[in-house]
Parts: structure tokens; C-alpha cells; sequence
């Protein structure tokens, strides 16, 4: 199973979080309206309690109790939808409005003093297939006698609004998560508009513009740490791109003179016939050769793993007078052959890594005598100069080729 797109992912959680919240906002909304018709429910009921309260505490002898059933009567008249019932203190029936029923129980607990009976504490109930909503209070009549009251509001109408309300209402949300859902997914696509450009002007890096890097300027400030970091890695990439092709072209101006040399030695020796002596004297300068140039593949090896972090230099004080006249010392032999004189002057003290350093000025001091000339000096001279050790080389030989001095 694919995975989802990022623009889908936020789509979809921006759609959920608005379903609940408008879930949320459903509810309180219906719970809203419920206690608006509730509280209409019960000061309509109140209204019409106190009014039976008051033709009760005004009955005050048995005539006017025997009067009192007309009175309520006449008092409901026009009232639709409301029912009234009287019992008394046996629990009997003692006055009703046409059509009125309620459960049995709803006098009898007022007889039993419940803490339902009371002005404030309204009930619902069904009967015969309608809802109601009432309250059941008892009274005493000014002459004395205990009753129990029971009013009841036909709520059909208002069970019908809140069925159709809340029916509404879902569809409403179910429209506005979808909605919200599509706006979701514009927006998104919108906002991530710079995450696409990031991945275009990716796209357009390769191996040959490897110095290309992503402008953090005009990113987002989500997305600068990931410029950074991805700028970050083009740089070790370029560098060790630059390493390498570096190294190879060292290899390749380091190998070409000593191949060539040897191919010219070949070539005359097989020109023409030649007795045993001539052709041990071209073996053994082909072994010269090839033990320079396996010098030479060393040296640039050890060189490799010293720029790419693979050789961890030591840190010590070291005498570069020291360490110069061991190498003439080391060169001597080699240095009279060629009738070439070794001189030094001054000191300096460097930190560093004592092998590294001594294969530097090994490889300096070798390639100055196998240039200078016969019968001509070697000169190095030491020197500090604001806080900087400088080592001068000096021979007689001929002048680098400009364009082999950044090969140096």
C-alpha cells in the first residue's frame, strides 16, 4: 500500500479537525435550542400553575370548591396543547382536562412528598404515542383539603423541529467537512508550493554544478534547516568531487613521466640487437622507474587519506632543523653521486604531525636534488615570520612549468 501524499495527509487531518469542530458546535447548538424550548416549555407551565394556585387558595369553603373544576375549565379554554389533572388526597381523580393521561406515578410521588413535585423540577414522558413535558405539584385549598396538580405540554411539535434540526444540522456538517476537505487540499497545495520549488531546483543539481546551491533566503522558515543542511552536504560533495579529480590528475601528471620514460628505454633497447650487459643496465634503470613511481603512488595514497579525514594527525612540537638534517643525512649518499651539496640555515618549531611532515620535506628535498644539476647546491633555509614557519627549497635546476605549479 502506497503511502500518502503529504498534500492528501494534511488534507485529511484539516477535514477531521473541523469535523469535530463543527461536531462540537452541532452539539452545543442543539443542546441550545433544546433548552430554549425547555425553558419556554416552563414558563408556560409556571404561568399556568400559579393561576391554579391562586383559584385554589382562593376556594375557601365547600361551595366554592364545587365551583372551583368550572373555573379551571374556563381558565384552560384556548390553551391547545396543554392538559391539566386534579387528584386528591386518596389519589383520585378529581378534575381533568379533556384528553389528559398521565402516569400513575406522577401523583403519587408528590403524595409521598418526592423531590420531583416542586415548580422547577420538570418531567417528560410518553403517552399514548406523545411526548410530554410536565411538572406535578401539590397545593392545599383555602379551606384546607390536600390536592395534587399535574400540567402537561404537548412537545410533539417541538420533537418534530429538533428531529428535523438535527437532521439539518449533519448534513450541514457533512457538506462543510467535504467542503473543508476540498479547501484543505487547495490550500495545502498552496503552502507547499516552496517544498516543489526546493525539489525543481534539486532536480537541476548534478555532478557538473555541484557549486549550485539552494537559495535559504527565499524559503519558508520550515524548510531554511533543510536548505542548510542539503547546502551543507553539496559542499562535502563538491569538495571531495574536487579531491578526487585532483588526485586523479596528480596520478595522472606523476605516472606520465616515468611511463614515458620507460616506454623510450624499451623502445631503444629492442631498436637493435645488444649483448647481455646493455640489457641488464635497462632492467635496472626500469627498476629505478618503477620504484619511483611506486614511491610516488604511495606518497599520493597517504596524501588521499590525509585530505579525506582518513589519517588522524598527531600533534607535537617539532624541530624543523632536526628533521631537515635528517634527511640530508638520509640524501647524502645519493646527493655526492650526483655531485650535489647540501646546505641549511636558520631553525623554526612547528606543531603538527611529525610522518606527515617528514614525508612533505622528504618529497621536497628528493625532487630539488633529482633536478639540480651536477657540481650545483641544495639550499634550504628555515625562518619564523609573524608566527609562521617558512621553509624555502632552493636549487639550480630549471623553472616549474607554470602549468604544473598547481599541482604542486
Amino acid at each position: 500500500m502506497m503511502p500518502l501524499s503529504l498534500t492528501a495527509r494534511i488534507s485529511l487531518y484539516f477535514a477531521a479537525a473541523a469535523c469535530l469542530v463543527l461536531l462540537a458546535t452541532g452539539y452545543f447548538l442543539s443542546h441550545v435550542v433544546e433548552t430554549h424550548f425547555e425553558e419556554g416549555d416552563r414558563h408556560e407551565l409556571n404561568g399556568k400553575l400559579e393561576l391554579i394556585q391562586n383559584l385554589f387558595r382562593n376556594a375557601g369553603n365547600p361551595h366554592e370548591l364545587d365551583q372551583l373544576p368550572q373555573q379551571l375549565h374556563d381558565a384552560l379554554v384556548g390553551h391547545h396543547g396543554m392538559v391539566v389533572a386534579v387528584t386528591d388526597a386518596s389519589g383520585a381523580l378529581w378534575f381533568a382536562t379533556p384528553g389528559a393521561a398521565f402516569p400513575g406515578a406522577l401523583g403519587k410521588n408528590c403524595q409521598d412528598r418526592s423531590s420531583n413535585c416542586t415548580e422547577d423540577a420538570l418531567q417528560q414522558w410518553q403517552q399514548g404515542g406523545i411526548g410530554y413535558r410536565g411538572l406535578a405539584v401539590p397545593i392545599v385549598a383555602g379551606a384546607g383539603q390536600p390536592f395534587t396538580v399535574v400540567l402537561g405540554l404537548d412537545i410533539e411539535r417541538h420533537e418534530v423541529f429538533m428531529d428535523t434540526f438535527r437532521i439539518v444540522l449533519a448534513i450541514a456538517i457533512a457538506l462543510a467537512a467535504l467542503a473543508t476537505a476540498g479547501l484543505g487540499w487547495v490550500v495545502t497545495r498552496w503552502g507547499l508550493a516552496p517544498l516543489r520549488q526546493v525539489t525543481d531546483m534539486v532536480s537541476g543539481i548534478s555532478a557538473e554544478h555541484l557549486e549550485d546551491r539552494l537559495p535559504d533566503d527565499r524559503l519558508p522558515t520550515e524548510l531554511k534547516p533543510l536548505a542548510t543542511a542539503f547546502n551543507a552536504m553539496l559542499a562535502r560533495l563538491d569538495d571531495s568531487f574536487r579531491r578526487l579529480s585532483e588526485f586523479s590528475s596528480n596520478i595522472a601528471h606523476e605516472l606520465r613521466t616515468p611511463i614515458s620514460s620507460l616506454m623510450t628505454q624499451t623502445q631503444v633497447a629492442l631498436s637493435s640487437a645488444r649483448d647481455k650487459d646493455a640489457y641488464k643496465e635497462v632492467l635496472y634503470s626500469s627498476l629505478e622507474e618503477y620504484e619511483r613511481m611506486a614511491q610516488m603512488v604511495g606518497d599520493m595514497l597517504y596524501l588521499a587519506q590525509t585530505d579525506n579525514g582518513l589519517l588522524k594527525p598527531g600533534l607535537e612540537k617539532i624541530d624543523l632543523a632536526g628533521e631537515t638534517q635528517g634527511l640530508f643525512d638520509y640524501f647524502e649518499a645519493w646527493a655526492e653521486e650526483r655531485s650535489v651539496a647540501l646546505t641549511l640555515t636558520g631553525s623554526a618549531t612547528v606543531t603538527g604531525d611529525r610522518l606527515m611532515l617528514r614525508r612533505a620535506l622528504s618529497n621536497l628535498v628528493s625532487n630539488a636534488i633529482r633536478h639540480s644539476p651536477p657540481g650545483k647546491a641544495l639550499h634550504v633555509s628555515l625562518s619564523h615570520v609573524d608566527s609562521k614557519a617558512i621553509v624555502i627549497v632552493e636549487n639550480a635546476g630549471p623553472a616549474i612549468p607554470a602549468e604544473h605549479l598547481p599541482k604542486l
